[in-house]
C-alpha cells in the first residue's frame, strides 16, 4: 500500500470515528413525530412479505419501498427497540459521509482549472491539496449540527439513504471518466441512481447535476458531454419511469404533497423564499434548531421581501457562475437544485420548513467554507478545519441530548419557534402520556388559539378534561373536532365516552355508531356500541356489534361479558354461557362474570354447575346477599334432582 492510500484510509477512518463520536449519545433517542405512523403503527413492517408496500398513511416511508423494506428489517432483528434503528441510520450517515469525501477528493484531483487553489500552483501540489480539501468538507459535513435531526429522526433515513444514493451516483460517473472500464462504474452510477429512486423523490435531480458536473469539469459542454456519453445518460433518465410509477401509487402521500390540498404554489414559494435562508443561516451558524416548524404559510411578497430578492440575487450569481466561474457556479447549482424538488413551487402543506431537507445541499456550503479557509489560510486551513469539527461536534452531541424524550424535544421546539400549534399539541401530548392532563390542558388551549381549526388540538383537549372527571366540558371540544373533521372516528368515539360518564346513553350510543360507521374495522368502536345499545335497552341491536366486535379481537373480555348479557335478555341461555366462559378465561377474578354465568347456568336447569360460580362470587364479594340467596336457591334445586 503507498503512503498516498494510507493517508486517505487514515483520512476515511477519522471521518468515521468523528461521526460516532458526535452521535454516541442518540441511540436511545425514542421514536418521535413521523416515527410514530411509520414504523410504530405501520402494520408492513411485521411481515418482510408487505414491507414493499408501504400503507398510505406510513408518513416519510410512503411510496419509497427501500425505505420501508429497511425499516421491517429493524423491526425483524429487534421489533421496536430503537437501538437498531439508530445504528443503521448512523452506518448510512458515515456510509454518504466517506462517499462525499471520494466524490470531493476526486473532483479536486481532476485537471486544472477545476482545482480552486491558488493560482500558479503546479498539477502535483494542486493534487497533493486534494486530499486535506476534502477530508475537511467530509468531517465538517459529517459533524455538523444542522444534520441532526436526519440522523437522530429514524424516519429521516429516507433523507439518508437517497444521499448516500445521490452522492454514489455522483461517484461512480467521476470514476467513470478516469477508468479504463467506464461502462462498469456506469452501472454503478445507474444503480446508485435507480436505488435512490425508491428512497426518496429528490433523486429526480441527480441526473440533472450529473449532466451539469459533466460539462463544468470533464466534457466543457453540454452538447460533448452528451455525444460521448448519451447512453449513460438516458440509463440515468430512465431511472425517471420507476420515479413516476412510485409517485403515481403514493396517492399523493395522502393528500399531503401537491395541489390543491389548501396551498398554492405562489404561497409555497413564498414561504420557501423563507426556509431556504433560514437553512443557509442554520448552515454558517447552527441555532436554533428546530424540529418541527409547522405547517404555516407566506401569503404576501411584502413578508419575505429581503429573503426573496437574496435568493434571486443567488440564483443570478449561480447562472452566471456556470459560465464565468464554472466550479462556483456548480456548487451554487448543488444547493438550488438538490432543494429544487420540495424548496419550489410544489407545496409539502404538512412541513413548509424542515430542516433535513438541507442533507445533502449542505455539502455545497461546507465546500464554499473549506476552499475559503484554503484560499486564506493555506496549509494551516487544517488545523482550523480541524477546530471548527470540534466545535461542530460538541454542539451536535448538545443538540442530541434535546431529543431525549417527547416532553424535552418538543418543549424545545414550542419555546423556539413560538406560533407552531402543532408543537404545543405534541407537548400537551407527551405531559398527557405523563399522566399529567392538568399540565398538558394549556398547552392544548395555546394550540387552539394559535389555529383554531387545528382539529387534533381540540380533540386532545377533549381527552385531557375527560382524564380530569370533566366530560361536560370536553363535549364542546370533541364537537369541534368532529366538525373540523368530519372523517375522524376518534372525536365521535371519545364524545361517546363523555356523554357515557354523563350518563346520556342513548346520545353516547349514536357517537359510538358514528365512530363504527367511519371505522368499521375497528372492535372497540364495536364493543362500545354494542355496550351502549345494551344499556339502552336495545337488545337484539346490540347483539350484531357485539359479534362483530369478536371476530375482529376475539380475546375482548368486556365484549364477551356484555355479549353473554345480551343473550340472557334474549332467552338464549347456552350461548350466553359459552361468552361468560370467554369473558372469565380473558378477565379471571371478576365476581359479576361468575355470579351472572351461575345465573344463566340455573335457568338452563344445570343448578349443580352453577353452585361453584355462586361459591366465586361470594369470595370475592363475601357481603353480597343476592348471591348468598341464589346460592342457597341452586343447592336446594341441585339436591331435589337426585
Amino acid at each position: 500500500m503507498t503512503r498516498s492510500e494510507t493517508n486517505v484510509l487514515l483520512a476515511g477512518g477519522l471521518i468515521v470515528l468523528a461521526g460516532v463520536a458526535a452521535y454516541h449519545n442518540s441511540l436511545s433517542v425514542p421514536l418521535l413525530f413521523d416515527d410514530l405512523p411509520a414504523i410504530a403503527r405501520n402494520a408492513s413492517l411485521r411481515h418482510l412479505g408487505d414491507a414493499l408496500s408501504p400503507p398510505p398513511d406510513a408518513a416519510g416511508a410512503v411510496g419509497r419501498p427501500l425505505v420501508n423494506l429497511s425499516l421491517a428489517l429493524n423491526y425483524a432483528v429487534g421489533g421496536l427497540e430503537v437501538g437498531g434503528y439508530h445504528i443503521f441510520n448512523l452506518l448510512v450517515h458515515l456510509l454518504s459521509a466517506l462517499a462525499l469525501f471520494g466524490v470531493a477528493r476526486r473532483t479536486l484531483r481532476l485537471p486544472p482549472p477545476t482545482l480552486p487553489v491558488a493560482a500558479g500552483t503546479d498539477l502535483e501540489k494542486r493534487r497533493a491539496a486534494a486530499l486535506p480539501m476534502a477530508f475537511g468538507i467530509a468531517l465538517l459535513w459529517t459533524v455538523h449540527p444542522l444534520q441532526t435531526e436526519s440522523v437522530v429522526c429514524v424516519i429521516q433515513r429516507n433523507e439518508l439513504l437517497v444521499g448516500l444514493f445521490y452522492l454514489l451516483t455522483l461517484y461512480g460517473f467521476i470514476r467513470s471518466v478516469t477508468s479504463p472500464s467506464p461502462g462498469r462504474w456506469q452501472a454503478v452510477s445507474i444503480a446508485s441512481c435507480l436505488l435512490g429512486v425508491a428512497s426518496k423523490e429528490v433523486i429526480a435531480t441527480a441526473p440533472l447535476l450529473v449532466l451539469l458536473y459533466d460539462r463544468t469539469l470533464v466534457a466543457g459542454s453540454f452538447r460533448t458531454a452528451w455525444q460521448v456519453r448519451g447512453r449513460y445518460y438516458a440509463g440515468l433518465a430512465a431511472t425517471w419511469i420507476l420515479l413516476l410509477i412510485l409517485i403515481a401509487g403514493s396517492g399523493h402521500r395522502t393528500g399531503t404533497v401537491g395541489f390543491g390540498f389548501g396551498m398554492t404554489s405562489w404561497e409555497y414559494l413564498l414561504t420557501q423564499c423563507r426556509a431556504i435562508v433560514i437553512y443557509l443561516q442554520l448552515s454558517v451558524w447552527p441555532a436554533p434548531l428546530v424540529l418541527d416548524y409547522g405547517y404555516g404559510k407566506v401569503s404576501g411578497l411584502t413578508a419575505v421581501l429581503p429573503q426573496a430578492l437574496l435568493l434571486l440575487a443567488l440564483a443570478v450569481a449561480t447562472v452566471w457562475a456556470n459560465w464565468r466561474h464554472r466550479v462556483l457556479g456548480l456548487l451554487g447549482a448543488w444547493l438550488f437544485v438538490i432543494l429544487g424538488p420540495s424548496s419550489s413551487i410544489v407545496p409539502l402543506t404538512t412541513q413548509t420548513i424542515a430542516e433535513h431537507r438541507m442533507y445533502l445541499p449542505l455539502a455545497a456550503v461546507i465546500t464554499l467554507v473549506v476552499i475559503g479557509l484554503h484560499r486564506w489560510l493555506g496549509q494551516r486551513a487544517l488545523v482550523a478545519t480541524l477546530g471548527l469539527a470540534v466545535v461542530c461536534s460538541a454542539v451536535t452531541v448538545r443538540r442530541n441530548t434535546d431529543y431525549r424524550n417527547a416532553l424535552t424535544i418538543w418543549s424545545d421546539t414550542a419555546v423556539k419557534w413560538r406560533g407552531n400549534a402543532r408543537a404545543q399539541t405534541n407537548w400537551g401530548n407527551a405531559l398527557a402520556r405523563l399522566n399529567r392532563p392538568a399540565e398538558a390542558m394549556p398547552h392544548f388551549a395555546e394550540a387552539i388559539l394559535l389555529d383554531p381549526s387545528y382539529s387534533e388540538a381540540h380533540h386532545n383537549l377533549g381527552l385531557a378534561l375527560l382524564e380530569s372527571h370533566r366530560p361536560a366540558d370536553a363535549i364542546p371540544h370533541f364537537a369541534d373536532a368532529a366538525r373540523l373533521r368530519p372523517s375522524d372516528p376518534d372525536a365521535h368515539f371519545n364524545w361517546g365516552h363523555a356523554l357515557a360518564k354523563l350518563e346520556r346513553l342513548p346520545e353516547a350510543a349514536e357517537h359510538y355508531a358514528k365512530a363504527a360507521a367511519l371505522a368499521p374495522a375497528n372492535p372497540e368502536f364495536l364493543a362500545h356500541l354494542g355496550w351502549a345499545l345494551l344499556l339502552c335497552g336495545r337488545t337484539a341491536e346490540a347483539i350484531p356489534p357485539l359479534e362483530q366486535a369478536l371476530r375482529l379481537q376475539p380475546n375482548l373480555a368486556d365484549a364477551h361479558l356484555d355479549l353473554a348479557n345480551a343473550f340472557v335478555q334474549s332467552t338464549r341461555f347456552n350461548e350466553a354461557v359459552i361468552h361468560y366462559e370467554a369473558a372469565d378465561r380473558l378477565k379471571a377474578g371478576d365476581a359479576g362474570i361468575h355470579y351472572n354465568w351461575a345465573v344463566a347456568l340455573l335457568r338452563l336447569g344445570r343448578p349443580a354447575e352453577a353452585i361453584p360460580h355462586f361459591e366465586a362470587t361470594l369470595r370475592l364479594t363475601p357481603d353480597d346477599a343476592q348471591a348468598r340467596a341464589m346460592l342457597a336457591r341452586a343447592r336446594q334445586e341441585s339436591a331435589a334432582r337426585k
